[in-house]
């Protein structure tokens, strides 16, 4: 299995390991320090910080969310709503000014089969007929703008650039060939849609307990300043095909379901 985040498991074994929306643990690598402070701020923000990464320009939670120092530094208001376990939820910010199209672009130096992929990630959002639509260009300030990197660490397959703020998306993600290490295009375009699914507002789907996707312990990712808020119509019984799943197995293909698309209409 691949976490959505970082994407090499803790510990993997034989053929089987984790992978995620953003990073995986190495043991053999000596962790970031990070102080006592901050430590303290994403706790008052709701995260856990039992996988909190020191990265460029700010830290990371959840494996593939990006906490900027202003986050970190910004007053708590903790808001959830839970009502059963593994539902579709979303942040308490969203993307604003609806109808509204996001423009989306793709850094030249990621391969061919990218090109495919980010196209079939905009024709899942587009096909859900949204009042959020998505359109990439080639030149120009995006909206969202894919960047590549040769490396953001040990195991990770790409980051987020976080939740939306201020009515506008985050501003796009970034993704690591060399570690999805795949041309396939339906497991390109899964792992870009749900990079996507966070810049415009939703969490994890196994919010509540990402063993359910990931294995291992249960594990809450904890609510925040951005918010954990069940998402009206979606399940209360485990959902095994989200998009928005923690983890995902290397090389499958989560195209939006029916509680994906409810979720989707629900908030756009």
């Amino acid at each position: 299995m691949f976490k959505f985040s970082s994407l090499l498991a803790l510990g993997a074994v034989a053929a089987i390991s984790l992978a995620g929306c953003q990073k995986a643990q190495d043991t053999a690598t000596q962790p970031t320090a990070i102080s006592n402070d901050v430590k303290a701020q994403v706790k008052a923000l709701g995260f856990g910080t039992g996988d909190l990464k020191a990265v460029d320009g700010g830290y990371v939670v959840e494996g593939d969310i990006f906490l900027s120092p202003e986050l970190l530094a910004s007053k708590t208001d903790y808001k959830m709503l839970r009502v059963g376990a593994d539902e579709q939820y979303r942040t308490t910010n969203l993307v604003t000014g609806l109808p509204r199209t996001l423009t989306v672009s793709l850094s030249t130096r990621f391969p061919a089969a990218y090109v495919t992929a980010i196209d079939e990630a905009i024709r899942r959002y587009n096909a859900a007929n949204l009042q959020l639509h998505f359109t990439r260009i080639t030149s120009g300030t995006a909206d969202l703008p894919v960047k590549y990197s040769s490396n953001l660490g040990p195991g990770v397959l790409g980051q987020s650039g976080g939740f939306p703020s201020g009515g506008n998306p985050a501003p796009g993600f970034t993704l690591v060939p060399s570690v999805i290490n795949s041309t396939n295009t339906n497991y390109i375009a899964t792992i870009m849609a749900h990079e996507m699914g966070h810049c415009i507002g939703f969490r994890h789907t196994d919010y509540m307990n990402r063993a359910y996707s990931c294995g291992g312990s249960a594990s809450n990712e904890g609510a925040s300043t951005v918010g954990a808020i069940l998402i009206p119509g979606t399940p209360s019984a485990p959902d095994p095909n989200s998009w928005m799943l923690a983890c995902v197995g290397n090389g499958v293909n989560r195209p939006f379901n029916t509680n994906d698309v409810t979720a989707l209409n629900y908030l756009y």
